[in-house]
């Protein structure tokens, strides 16, 4: 089994390469790629697609497996996730499309590499910024080579600050959310890639999302896990349970917070 350090350096390995293609297919298009719209309705734009062209062709060449991203085929996604359980790349090329076309600053490239279905190595990198989060299972989570967490965690949930997507949970939730709120305060960015890691870092303390598929978060949860913190799916299932499943996440930077959270929620959901 690889030692710690030699899961480090691929997984800094893995960084170098998400950097260079985001700067040389991303930075480039920001605010002069026009958006396009997929047939559910969601955003896309030339930036997505040549970015994800790019990560096709180089990720194997890191480590061996099939790519599987968000600009795909329902078809092609469930295909590459059955073939790809000994090794499969999990990519998201512009997670937070609309935010990148509006030109505002919040967007990321989520990479991860699955083997058994489980994340072992991620990357989130926000190339306006050049915040590169990005984790190994087993070896530590890190924010352009600090380790996270940045910050300790809120102690408890009532001063806790919170990521919350109020468009995604039901109407119920939402309204005992905004009305009587259990934490100190609330947002929402936009890109939950860079939420997730948000919370690893201690700048989010709990989170909550009511609809996200395996790209948004499957780099993501390994960063935020090896940062010490904790994620569940909503109901209660499997996250992992493949592209064709959207999931409502619950998660927090320390298990002690996760669980005063997820009661919360599930006393009032």
């Amino acid at each position: 089994m690889p030692t710690a350090s030699h899961r480090l350096a691929r997984a800094r390995a893995l960084e170098s390469l998400v950097r260079d293609i985001a700067r040389e297919e991303i930075l480039p298009r920001h605010l002069k790629s026009a958006r396009n719209r997929k047939s559910d309705g969601s955003l896309f734009t030339e930036a997505d697609v040549e970015s994800q062209r790019r990560f096709t062709e180089e990720l194997p060449s890191l480590l061996p497996g099939p790519v599987l991203g968000e600009e795909m085929t329902p078809e092609e996604q469930a295909r590459l996730w059955s073939d790809g359980k000994r090794g499969l790349w999990c990519i998201d090329p512009i997670d937070g499309t609309t935010n990148f076309a509006n030109g505002i600053p919040f967007f990321a490239v989520s990479i991860a590499y699955l083997v058994d279905h489980e994340p072992r190595f991620g990357v989130v990198y926000n190339p306006v910024t050049d915040e590169s989060f990005y984790a190994a299972r087993g070896a530590g989570a890190f924010l352009n080579g600090a380790a996270l967490p940045l910050r300790p965690a809120a102690t408890s949930l009532q001063d806790a600050v919170a990521g919350v997507d109020f468009k995604r949970i039901s109407h119920h939730l939402g309204d005992e959310l905004a009305v009587r709120p259990p934490y100190y305060s609330q947002r929402n960015f936009g890109s939950s890639a860079l939420e997730w890691c948000f919370v690893a870092a201690g700048r989010l303390d709990v989170y909550l999302h009511g609809g996200q598929m395996l790209w948004d978060y499957a780099a993501g949860r390994l960063i935020l896990a090896e940062a010490g913190g904790e994620a569940a799916a909503l109901d209660g299932g499997s996250l992992m349970a493949g592209p064709a499943v959207k999931r409502g996440v619950v998660a927090a930077a320390t298990p002690a917070l996760f669980a005063e959270w997820r009661a919360w929620l599930n006393a009032h959901s």
